[in-house]
């Protein structure tokens, strides 16, 4: 009987370096905790979109660390402030650089709902232009909400089917033309 015990014990030369998981989960996991932001500051909501990078609030600590000022490097695009009719190509031309996977976090009122300006100069919202994966409420939103809305959208990335859309975009690209 004492013999069966000895065979059943954990063994880290061998368990200790193996790491079981689903592909999906590892790439949501990479993806979530590496994320670079856009800063978009259009107005007010910027200035806190700045607090939130300080060492107070440090958003480092869940993986956002390096603001991106080039859309070709980053993959979350955080609209802060209200997006008029003028800057709205601009922000569409942007996103639109963006590499996939990419994400908007819409930050405060003006850029949710168009905030207290209903003028014929304000877009009524982001999500007009680009799709909107985080609403962040307040005018202007403190520095804690925009961290739980980075919180939020780690998450909803860590429910992706990531590796389907690889798959589908590795097949889309070595498909022969005109299929």
């Amino acid at each position: 009987m004492a013999e069966k015990r000895e065979e059943l014990k954990y063994d880290t030369k061998i368990e200790g370096d193996i790491v079981v998981t689903r592909a999906d989960a590892a790439i949501n996991w990479i993806r979530s905790h590496s994320m670079w932001p856009m800063p978009m500051g259009l107005a007010c909501c910027a200035i806190e979109l700045m607090a939130a990078a300080s060492s107070r609030f440090d958003i480092s600590r869940f993986g956002a660390e390096v603001m991106r000022f080039s859309p070709r490097q980053a993959d979350v695009m955080i609209v802060a402030g209200t997006v008029t009719y003028k800057m709205a190509p601009a922000v569409r031309r942007i996103y639109d650089q963006m590499a996939a996977p990419k994400w908007v976090i819409a930050m405060g009122a003006c850029a949710s709902t168009g905030g207290m300006y209903r003028s014929y100069a304000v877009m009524q919202g982001v999500d007009r232009i680009v799709p909107v994966d985080v609403y962040v409420s307040g005018c202007p939103p403190r520095p804690e909400a925009l961290l739980d809305g980075l919180l939020k959208l780690q998450k909803k990335v860590g429910r992706e089917q990531s590796f389907k859309q690889l798959r589908a975009a590795k097949s889309a690209e070595t498909a022969p033309a005109g299929v």
